[in-house]
């Protein structure tokens, strides 16, 4: 029997809409959906591999239990049982702070985890909570919420109507678009170009975005602070401000004028790599164009200026007048818009860490944190551990340093559907039914696109009589820790999505959208400022008190640019577009090819260390040494080295088997947990001191 089913891939941020075709139950091909008008038939590498998560061999469906024999298949009872009492026998000993909650990026592309997991988290009554936003977008949130009052309320390019995009450490053609969700983006920057516009990257790297870019300025990692401030003193010192209709409700302005006076193009010009006239004519297109946009993304994050430079690519939108306006960054009107009902309130550094005192941000203390607060004995340290669709082994800073935390836990259980080299330390793992057997909506990145759509997607398979949804798993413990005695009813995730849907800005409802497969276009991002500010006064502080006073921070690039003697390289990261998350490795037809696990050097110092190509060599740091093979290319800046991430699976208890055979080695026993954004937390992966020898 042939069927045809559609539905939203959820493996990255894209939202492409995919044409799975059926016969006899068995998919014979996964296409893009050339009737969803978002992606319009487009579809990268990576979602074949809904197919091969759904088939793995290797995929957990059922709890199992780490036993000095191996591991051994339990019952769900018996799992819900355990873990239940694990957490309440240790806040009974310990206190609540004593159990700590991880959550991987994968959460967040998950209905069911999305709706259910906060819930759960605050049965814990736990500070001790963590998650990958502290490895990737907080400065996002953070400076969302100083500029506009809700961290969720961030500016999205309008990459569909402008003509100038300036793209600052994202390489989107890679990752699909992030904290942007934009399917088939590759076309969509080749339109700008087509209708006249033009598209400049500045990265330690020539990226795969950057080839197709007019322009590409090299720029040594961490120094993109100085590099923006440069370009606003610019459009201050030679008359470019015209913030259009946002000088009527924006503060701050002459404050940051004087902030900003100092760093001058020639001053920051060695720092930066960047030539004093290149920083001028930058900021000189940018302000002068019909329409323009700066968008910083991963290597503007997660660098220790993180919070500092995505503050500052706002004020260049604001201070261009390409804030809220057709072409520039603008906000999104999603169908589900929790942002609508939120309010102006503290969300940041309500607490701080127990060992280092690092600032909580969102609920959440900075995963740098959560390797130490396991290790270092007294009050309040952490002694069970529950992960969530993560891998912070191979995701966080110091993984190694991880590991030997993780094996000194009283008690750990992960709700994963993967012994991987996080979950392999656990004491029960609690498998969720996934992807193709589960029901769909992209909560997070609708609120994140450059358009407004909707779509819903039913599950393709029914799950195993014994699996259970993830949204199952969840209601159950958050109902027991609760100490609720009824019989428990899980409540589907559809539930609250309708109610979304009802009370959104449109007025849809679920049965609506199971009408329309191919999902239902609600038109372009519109100008919504004032009214959508969370801010006091609905007025924007362009020159957050917070933000002025951690500049000082940035004099440090000018005080000293000079490479250290004992670590002389700069270590970056980077992403190929058949590679997402670690577990995404277990895809015999996303690994297939030649070494992706390699270290990028320029050929002036490879030739300076008496190098070739394919060699391997010995990348240290102050946490680490590893080893991988070297690939020179002039691609990437002198005095810069990079190297992918997600790799290093060849830790012993893996149960992987693909991943086994591509193992890698991990770029996090590399990076410095001591090492992040004061301001926000954030860890820093971009820059990392490091040196390589043979």
């Amino acid at each position: 029997m042939s069927q045809t089913h559609y539905r939203n891939c959820n493996l990255c941020e894209a939202m492409c809409g995919l044409e799975i075709k059926l016969e006899n139950g068995q998919i014979t091909s996964i296409a893009g959906d050339k009737q969803d008008p978002f992606s319009r038939g487009h579809i990268c590498p990576k979602a074949v591999a809904l197919k091969d998560v759904y088939e793995d061999p290797n995929r957990l469906k059922t709890p199992v239990k780490r036993t000095a024999q191996g591991w051994q298949p339990i019952s769900w009872e018996e799992a819900i049982d355990a873990v239940v009492e694990g957490i309440q026998s240790t806040q009974a000993k310990y206190g609540h702070n004593a159990v700590a909650l991880y959550q991987g990026n994968p959460s967040i592309h998950n209905l069911g985890t999305t709706l259910n997991s906060p819930a759960f988290a605050k049965s814990l009554r736990s500070k001790n909570l963590y998650s990958a936003t502290s490895t990737d977008q907080l400065p996002h949130h953070y400076a969302s919420w100083q500029l506009f009052g809700h961290p969720l309320l961030i500016p999205i390019p309008d990459i569909d109507r402008t003509q100038f995009m300036l793209i600052i450490g994202g390489n989107p053609i890679a990752s699909n678009g992030s904290m942007m969700t934009v399917p088939d983006v590759a076309a969509r920057l080749k339109a700008i170009q087509k209708r006249g516009g033009k598209i400049v990257v500045v990265d330690p790297r020539r990226t795969e975005t950057a080839e197709k870019a007019d322009v590409h300025h090299f720029i040594r990692p961490n120094a993109d602070v100085l590099l923006l401030l440069a370009m606003i003193q610019t459009l201050f010192a030679e008359g470019l401000i015209n913030l259009g209709h946002l000088a009527e409700f924006t503060d701050g302005v002459e404050e940051l004028r004087s902030a900003t006076a100092f760093y001058t193009p020639e001053k920051v010009a060695a720092a930066t790599g960047i030539a004093a006239k290149d920083i001028r004519q930058l900021a000189r297109d940018f302000a002068q164009a019909e329409s323009a946009v700066c968008y910083g993304r991963v290597g503007v994050s997660t660098q220790v200026y993180g919070g500092l430079c995505q503050w500052l690519i706002s004020a260049i939108n604001i201070l261009t007048g390409n804030l809220d306006r057709a072409g520039g960054a603008m906000f999104t009107q999603p169908a589900v818009d929790f942002i609508a009902r939120g309010r102006y309130e503290q969300k940041f550094r309500r607490w701080h860490s127990r060992v280092r005192g690092l600032p909580e941000s969102l609920g959440e203390l900075p995963v740098a944190a959560l390797a130490e607060e396991m290790l270092t004995p007294g009050e309040g340290q952490i002694r069970t551990l529950i992960t969530s669709c993560g891998n912070p082994v191979l995701s966080t800073p110091n993984g190694t340093q991880l590991e030997k935390a993780l094996a000194s836990l009283d008690f750990m259980v992960s709700i994963d559907i993967y012994i991987n080299e996080t979950t392999r330390h656990a004491h029960i793992i609690l498998p969720p039914a996934t992807g193709l057997e589960v029901p769909h909506y992209d909560l997070t990145f609708h609120v994140l696109a450059v358009r407004n759509t909707a779509k819903y997607s039913p599950p393709l398979f029914e799950k195993a009589p014994e699996a259970r949804h993830d949204y199952e798993i969840y209601q159950e413990l958050t109902h027991r820790l609760n100490g609720n005695t009824e019989v428990f009813q899980a409540e589907p995730p559809e539930v609250k999505l309708n109610l979304g849907l009802m009370f959104g800005p449109y007025g849809l409802s679920l049965d609506q959208l199971k009408e329309l497969p191919h999902g239902v276009d609600l038109g372009p991002l519109q100008p919504c400022l004032p009214q959508r500010l969370f801010v006091p006064g609905k007025r924007i502080p362009l020159a957050p008190a917070a933000l002025l006073q951690d500049l000082t921070r940035a004099n440090e690039l000018l005080a000293d640019n000079s490479p250290s003697q004992d670590f002389p390289f700069l270590l970056i990261g980077r992403r190929h577009l058949r590679d997402n998350n670690s577990w995404m490795h277990n895809s015999t037809r996303l690994m297939r090819g030649r070494n992706r696990c390699t270290l990028h050097m320029h050929p002036t110092d490879a030739l300076h260390l008496g190098l070739e190509n394919q060699q391997t060599v010995k990348v240290s740091s102050r946490v680490g040494e590893i080893e991988l093979p070297i690939e020179i290319s002039a691609d990437i800046m002198p005095g810069v080295v990079c190297m992918p991430h997600g790799y290093g699976h060849a830790r012993e208890g893996v149960e992987l088997d693909v991943a086994r055979q591509y193992a890698g080695v991990s770029i996090n026993d590399l990076t410095d947990e001591f090492v992040l954004d004061e301001l926000t937390g954030n860890a820093a992966f971009s820059g990392v001191r490091v040196r390589v020898a043979n």
